[in-house]
């Protein structure tokens, strides 16, 4: 979506905020923190100061409802192939697919962030998940519906674990994880460890 606008056109209320937040997410991945002002964006937007002053008082304001806008419009949902190893292999390939260039973007474009605002990538992730269960809590809890799983609940850290792994590859080889790795994060590390703890297994 371009976040220009039309000379003479009028817009107001959400038409107004979203026009300005996507603009606001187009002056963070070209330019980065350090260049992410209200000023910019509100030049970027075709928008008064005073309009966006009004809605973020500062850059961080501004920072945060720019996340968690993006966060809505780009949200991933849990897939229901019947199989939670089909769900698992479904959600860590469409994060590949779509955030891997994020993830390796915001490394650079954000750090400027982290080290002026003492901010951490998981903070700067949780802006941009939505509320409520994770995907992976969503696709393990239908596994346990379904009997895949025992009725042990699993750790939070197992049920992070994929997507965990899989953005650990990403930040450390800066592209996208290769489906055979995808295969090996599902196959050979969490499925086995998800089915023994959920039935009891050591911890």
């Amino acid at each position: 979506m371009s976040s220009n606008t039309p000379a003479g056109s009028r817009r107001r209320g959400a038409a107004l905020e979203t026009a300005i937040l996507d603009a606001a997410w187009d002056q963070l991945l070209e330019a980065g923190y350090d260049r992410f002002t209200i000023d910019a964006v509100a030049t970027r937007a075709a928008a008064a100061r005073s309009v966006l002053y009004r809605r973020w008082p500062s850059r961080m304001d501004l920072l945060r409802a720019t996340v968690r806008h993006r966060g809505v419009v780009d949200e991933i949902t849990a897939p229901d192939t019947g199989s939670l190893r089909e769900d698992t292999l479904a959600i860590l390939t469409e994060v590949n697919d779509r955030r891997s260039g994020l993830i390796g973007l915001f490394t650079v474009r954000l750090g400027a962030y982290f080290d002026e605002e003492g901010g951490s990538p998981a903070e700067f992730r949780s802006l941009f998940l939505p509320e409520g269960p994770s995907v992976m809590e969503t696709i393990v809890g239908r596994a346990v519906a379904r009997g895949e799983l025992g009725p042990t609940p699993l750790p939070v850290r197992v049920i992070s674990l994929p997507g965990d792994l899989l953005r650990n590859e990403i930040f450390m080889t800066m592209t996208a994880a290769a489906p055979e790795t995808l295969v090996e994060i599902v196959d050979v590390i969490f499925l086995p460890l998800a089915t023994d703890l959920s039935r009891g297994g050591a911890s």
